[in-house]
């Protein structure tokens, strides 16, 4: 079905129809921390902790959120100058947020308290109670039917708690925690100063950049453009950037945080988030970026296998192999599930014979739910609605696939032809600084509030040249009716050829080179 034509006025129009129903929410009122369920007890249990010097441990997560969770925690016992113990499970050795693996690290503790999980440790918050351990969870996740026992319970998804925003991630809760705890403390810490790092975890962790997620996210961006930590100092000077914008955290910072946990050890992130001095952020600066080079080396030879391995036939992808690294099978996944426009799992079978994974979900499917009905032939199964993460005996294989298929076909989905955050059949003539210019007053764009994209069609292509090391990537001149655009296409080995007619969806960009301002198209699919 063809995209209507679209002017910039109607481009305008759409984009405030966005917010219609959010009206201004600013920093000011903000929901108040008691909103929480728990969170006044949870608050109380710290502060008893601190005034009789009790010995307090932290268990944070090793992705972006559970870092900079972890990092914010930190920062602000520190400026209180009471003594923090804390452990980032390592995704290799222990496995995922407060593991009963855990246990023997926080024996002799009187506090425990998680950031960014612990909503399914059924079995570890049982352990923490024999030992006479206090536990208190703080997450986002989905709340199981069965769950932990605790001191106290934060998670804003739990039914008979009045906070009236759901989608929030978990240093946004950690952050509430310290505005709590600063309060009762009378510590007088400049908590909006933290408001930098939980913008990079917000868009990191994609929630939607609306209501109360927006209002923190420009905010934030302000905080971040004006900071003072070594650490965001050193990404600007190897960014070469002097101001950060949510696209430079999404797919600059971001993967660069992500990269430790996923290859090695997230503590390496922390570590430096909490750089003291600018010397030493950039030297673990360099080292996340060796851990992200080698990430996207590996990931992309596990995607060219796992590509050769897709049953192009079923519904739902789910593709196996042998000793594929796991830290980086959830973006395989998701590259694959792009490449194919299907939701795609990706397991490796690994010394043990079980095979572990993560999935991402496709246009409009659930892949949570109708993972959730295949819940007996998994040993462990968690995520949300877009993304997954499981483990199965390989004897459960051939019965899990097929499972899943039946699951997805009851669902009857109907496959989503118009692509909503396309919003028309834009003309070259009307591709100018003036829209660009428009398009950024809607800003930040992520979850919630895409950032737009255009097809034309009828588009010529007068040039086409290679790209990067591995030559993976394509520039392009374009034209339409004698105006032409400049336009680039990432991770491609497609073959282009002068002359050949396309039409093309994109977004509209400015390129920042040499001390010159150009427009670019930003590809994402050429047919």
């Amino acid at each position: 079905m063809p995209y209507p034509k679209i002017t910039p006025h109607e481009i305008e129009q759409k984009l405030q129809q966005r917010f219609v129903e959010e009206g201004h929410l600013s920093l000011a009122n903000l929901p108040k921390p008691s909103a929480f369920k728990d969170m006044d007890r949870a608050v109380a249990r710290i502060v008893k902790a601190i005034h009789t010097g009790e010995k307090i441990m932290l268990i944070g997560d090793y992705d972006v959120d559970g870092v900079i969770s972890t990092t914010l925690i930190n920062m602000f016992f520190k400026e209180i100058a009471i003594d923090l113990k804390w452990i980032i499970p390592n995704r290799f050795k222990d496995g995922y947020g407060l593991s009963p693996n855990l246990i023997p690290r926080i024996e002799g503790c009187d506090l425990v308290f998680t950031v960014d999980n612990g909503i399914a440790a059924v079995e570890a918050a049982k352990m923490c109670q024999e030992m006479g351990i206090d536990l208190i969870i703080t997450d986002h996740h989905i709340v199981p039917t069965i769950m932990p026992k605790a001191y106290a319970i934060v998670d804003q998804k739990q039914r008979d708690c009045s906070f009236p925003y759901e989608e929030v991630c978990g240093a946004q809760i950690a952050w509430y925690l310290i505005a709590a705890l600063n309060k009762a403390l009378n510590a007088n810490v400049n908590i909006k100063s933290y408001l930098g790092l939980v913008a990079i975890a917000i868009i990191a962790d994609m929630m939607p950049l609306q209501h109360i997620n927006r209002a923190m996210v420009k905010a934030g961006l302000q905080v971040l453009n004006r900071s003072q930590l070594p650490a965001i100092k050193a990404f600007m000077d190897k960014l070469d950037k002097v101001t950060l914008t949510a696209e430079d955290i999404g797919f600059q910072i971001a993967p660069v945080l992500n990269s430790a946990g996923r290859m090695d050890d997230a503590t390496w992130s922390v570590e430096f988030l909490l750089s003291s001095n600018i010397y030493d952020a950039r030297v673990r600066l360099d080292r996340l970026k060796d851990f992200n080079e080698n990430r996207k080396a590996v990931e992309q030879k596990i995607t060219e296998e796992a590509i050769k391995k897709v049953d192009i036939d079923n519904n739902v992808l789910v593709v196996v192999g042998e000793d594929w690294h796991e830290g980086v099978v959830g973006i395989v996944a998701a590259r694959v599930g792009r490449r194919f426009e299907k939701p795609c799992i990706v397991l490796t079978k690994g010394k043990t014979g079980e095979l572990k994974g993560s999935g991402r979900s496709f246009h409009v499917c659930n892949l949570f739910k109708i993972t959730t009905a295949c819940r007996p032939l998994l040993n462990k199964f968690g995520g949300h609605e877009a993304a997954i993460g499981l483990s199965l005996d390989l004897e459960n294989l051939e019965a899990f696939k097929t499972q899943i298929q039946k699951e997805y076909a009851a669902e009857n989905y109907h496959e989503q032809v118009i692509d909503p955050d396309i919003l028309g059949d834009l003309s070259f003539s009307h591709i100018n600084f003036n829209l660009v210019y428009k398009l950024k007053a809607y800003e930040p764009y992520g979850q919630g509030n895409p950032r737009v994209k255009f097809i034309s069609t009828n588009v010529i292509i007068e040039d086409v040249s290679e790209m990067g090391k591995e030559k993976e990537h394509r520039r392009f001149t374009f034209s339409q009716n004698g105006m032409t655009q400049q336009a680039v296409l990432f991770k491609t080995k497609e073959v282009f050829h002068i002359g050949q007619v396309i039409s093309v969806i994109y977004a509209v960009n400015e390129n920042h080179f040499n001390n010159r301002v150009t427009l670019q198209l930003m590809v994402e699919k050429i047919f």
